[in-house]
């Protein structure tokens, strides 16, 4: 039998981390201008990171080591030192990239329960912002040698859409690691030819060696091997292309070369990259944000995925097509039932929004759906006293929702705000 009491030790570590005396350790953070005080000890058992820097670095005259992180911010840290000396994270009303980012620290100081612990949560909770910054983050997570969670997540979506990547400006610029991971799966929805034809395997053999053997190239047909292969033999094996070659002749004699199988592609033609979601039929949302409000509207505990939206998005008005006069919403939404509302809010990552079963009818008088500005929903409301949404900060959503039945916005969000941009969707249920 063993008696725990963790509570009081994570409480008097705390107390220790706050205490003023008997640091001996000082790290200087955002450029020097924010600094924190710690104990050495501490830190090298919790952390192998800091029990090299520290072995590394010699005491000043006051036998004080100092620890220099200039990129990490004080917010930041202070959250990493809370969780080193006392195993608690707060991550209460904290945004998203800022959870984000916390990640990337704490993978930096090698605190491994942490970073996996992030990494899971920003997965199962988070998975809307990772998709509507899905570029950024899949770049940079591939040039890290963890997070092996997150690549798998952003694996997933790009083998049913390769395009996002394919077909992207910075494709050439993409690490190695993270196209071996993609054209190794079996599931990628791309013809093999047209892999072979985005690689430029002449100029890039250097550094797409290890892509090479996982081109399926006794699935291309005689045409194809003669004119996209052939003029590049001389950067394959020997070995591989005299199979390659054999197998064109007489496919049915066995080759040397190990045959990879056939990549299970779909056979309904996949969306062309202008015809993407988050680029076709919404500049704000994506398809995934689409299934989960469709959830939400048909209040259903088991969330709809891509295949089974029952509804269609159907564009009415976009501030930045329309323009942002309140009075261009009651003139282009007027008679519009089942409809849904979403803004862009200037200057933070949040999507804010409302769903109204009844038509909009601009001439109402004296009933609670009338508004003299843009369209409201009890605790979100679109104003402008300037007659454009994005000229001043009138906008309103309270962080406490009363009326809501989904929570919109953290407690650390201004009620106030201006927005970059919004769309009005009629809901439309898909015919069969």
């Amino acid at each position: 039998m063993s008696l725990n009491f963790f509570d009081k030790l994570s409480q008097n570590f705390i107390e220790l981390l706050n205490d003023g005396d008997d640091y001996n350790v000082i790290i200087e953070v955002e450029n020097k201008e924010k600094s924190f005080t710690a104990h050495s000890n501490v830190l090298k058992f919790r952390s192998s990171y800091f029990r090299r820097e520290l072995e590394n670095i010699q005491p000043n005259e006051n036998n004080i080591k100092i620890i220099i992180k200039s990129s990490i911010s004080a917010q930041i840290f202070n959250v990493i030192l809370q969780y080193i000396y006392g195993g608690i994270v707060d991550l209460e009303n904290c945004e998203t990239r800022f959870i984000y980012d916390l990640m990337l620290a704490a993978d930096e100081f090698e605190l491994d329960e942490l970073t996996n612990k992030l990494e899971t949560l920003l997965i199962e909770t988070k998975s809307s912002w990772l998709k509507t910054h899905f570029s950024f983050i899949y770049h940079f997570i591939f040039s890290r040698k963890d997070f092996k969670k997150l690549k798998n997540f952003c694996n997933d979506i790009i083998v049913k859409y390769p395009n996002i990547i394919f077909d992207s400006n910075d494709f050439t610029s993409l690490k190695e690691s993270a196209l071996i991971s993609l054209i190794k799966r079996n599931d990628l929805q791309i013809e093999e030819i047209k892999i072979w034809d985005y690689e430029n395997f002449l100029t890039l053999k250097a550094t797409l060696q290890q892509c090479l053997p996982y081109i399926r190239y006794f699935y291309l047909s005689g045409i194809e091997v003669l004119d996209k292969i052939k003029p590049y033999k001389r950067i394959l094996d020997k070995q591989l292309w005299n199979d390659i070659d054999q197998h064109l002749i007489a496919p049915e004699r066995p080759v040397i070369s190990t045959i990879l199988p056939p990549r299970s592609v779909l056979a309904t033609e996949l969306p062309t990259r202008a015809e993407e979601p988050r680029e076709y039929f919404s500049t704000i949302i994506s398809e995934e944000h689409a299934a989960e409000i469709s959830t939400w509207i048909n209040r259903r505990e088991t969330a709809y995925n891509l295949t089974n939206i029952p509804y269609k998005f159907e564009l009415i008005l976009r501030g930045t097509r329309d323009g942002f006069a309140p009075q261009t919403f009651w003139n282009m939404c007027h008679g519009h039932a089942s409809t849904v509302v979403l803004v862009k809010v200037k200057g933070t990552d949040e999507i804010i929004g409302g769903y109204n079963p009844l038509a909009w009818d601009k001439n109402t008088i004296g009933k609670w759906m009338e508004t003299k500005g843009g369209p409201c929903f009890g605790d979100f409301w679109m104003n402008s006293k300037k007659s454009d949404f994005t000229l001043d900060a009138s906008c309103f959503c309270r962080s406490t929702n009363l009326h809501y039945e989904k929570p919109i916005r953290s407690l650390s969000s201004s009620s106030y705000f201006s927005i970059i941009n919004y769309e009005v969707f009629k809901i439309v249920r898909k015919t069969i």
